[in-house]
C-alpha cells in the first residue's frame, strides 16, 4: 500500500508540472520511480527500463488532460503539432528501440547528465533568443525526430526540448507551453509502445508488468496526474513562470543527486 501511495503522490506532483511548464513530468517521474522500484527490490537490470517505459505510458494520459486545459485557453498551435508529429513518432520509436538494447547503467548515467543539464539551464535562464520562424515540413520532421529520440531515452514528454525550440522560433511562451503539452501525446504513445514491445521478451520482470511498463505504478501515476494537470495549466497563466522554473530546477538537482548517491 505504501508503494501505491508513493506512485499516487508522484502522479499528483507530475500532473501539476505537466500543466504548469508544458512537460510531461517525466523528469520527476523517472528518478522517483527508479528509487521506488529499487526499494521494492526489482531486478537492477530492469529498473531504468521500467522507469522510462512507465513514465512514457503515464504521460499518454497526462498530456491529454493538460492539452485539453491549454486548448480551452487558446494556447495550442495545432499547425505546429501536425507538422512536427511525424518526426516525433519516428524518432521516439527509434529511440525506444535503442534504449531497450542499452544497459541500465548507461541509461542511468545518460539520465543523470540530462537532468543536471536541464536544471542548470533553468537556473541560469539559458534559452535561445527568438531569432527565426518555424521551419518547413522537412525542418519540423528533423526537429521532431531529435526531440522524440532524446525523449524516449530519458522517459519524458519532450517539453524540456520543445518549449525552447518553439520559443526560439518566435512562439509566445504560453503558446509554446500549451503546444508542448499536445506534442507530448505522440511522444508518449510511440515511446510507450516501443517499451512495451521491446520488453515482451525480457526475463525476470516483476509481476504485473506489461513489457517495460509496470501497471500498478502506471495506475497510481495516471490517477494523480490527470487530477492535477488542469490545475497546473491554469497556474501557468497566472504565476511567474521564471520563478517556478528555478524551483523546479532545484528539485531536479536534488533528484539527480539522489540517484547519483544511490548508485
Amino acid at each position: 500500500m505504501e508503494f501505491w501511495l508513493a506512485y499516487l503522490a508522484t502522479g499528483l506532483f507530475a500532473g501539476i508540472l505537466a500543466g504548469l511548464l508544458g512537460v510531461g513530468g517525466g523528469l520527476v517521474i523517472v528518478p522517483v520511480l527508479a528509487l521506488i522500484f529499487a526499494a521494492q527490490q526489482f531486478p537492477a537490470t530492469h529498473i531504468m527500463h521500467l522507469a522510462l517505459g512507465t513514465s512514457l505510458a503515464s504521460i499518454l494520459f497526462t498530456s491529454v488532460s493538460s492539452l485539453r486545459a491549454h486548448h480551452a485557453l487558446g494556447a495550442v498551435d495545432w499547425r505546429v503539432v501536425r507538422g512536427i508529429s511525424p518526426g516525433i513518432i519516428f524518432g521516439t520509436l527509434l529511440g525506444s528501440l535503442v534504449a531497450a538494447q542499452l544497459s541500465a547503467l548507461f541509461l542511468k548515467v545518460f539520465f543523470i547528465v540530462f537532468i543536471y543539464y536541464v536544471a542548470v539551464q533553468m537556473l541560469l535562464d539559458i534559452k535561445p533568443k527568438p531569432s527565426r520562424q518555424l521551419p518547413g515540413a522537412v525542418g519540423l520532421f528533423a526537429a521532431g525526430g531529435v526531440i522524440g529520440g532524446v525523449s524516449s531515452l530519458v522517459g519524458i514528454g519532450g517539453g524540456t526540448l520543445t518549449v525552447p525550440f518553439m520559443t526560439w522560433c518566435n512562439l509566445k511562451l504560453h503558446h509554446a507551453i500549451g503546444t508542448s503539452a499536445a506534442i507530448g501525446f505522440p511522444i508518449a504513445a510511440a515511446g510507450a509502445l516501443g517499451f512495451v514491445l521491446n520488453g515482451t521478451l525480457a526475463q525476470g520482470l516483476p509481476q504485473y508488468s506489461w513489457g517495460y511498463v509496470h501497471l500498478p505504478a502506471l495506475a497510481g501515476l495516471v490517477l494523480g496526474s490527470v487530477t492535477t494537470a488542469p490545475f497546473g495549466a491554469k497556474l501557468a497563466h497566472r504565476l511567474p513562470v521564471a520563478l517556478l522554473k528555478k524551483i523546479f530546477a532545484a528539485l531536479l538537482l536534488v533528484l539527480g543527486t539522489r540517484m547519483l548517491v544511490s548508485w
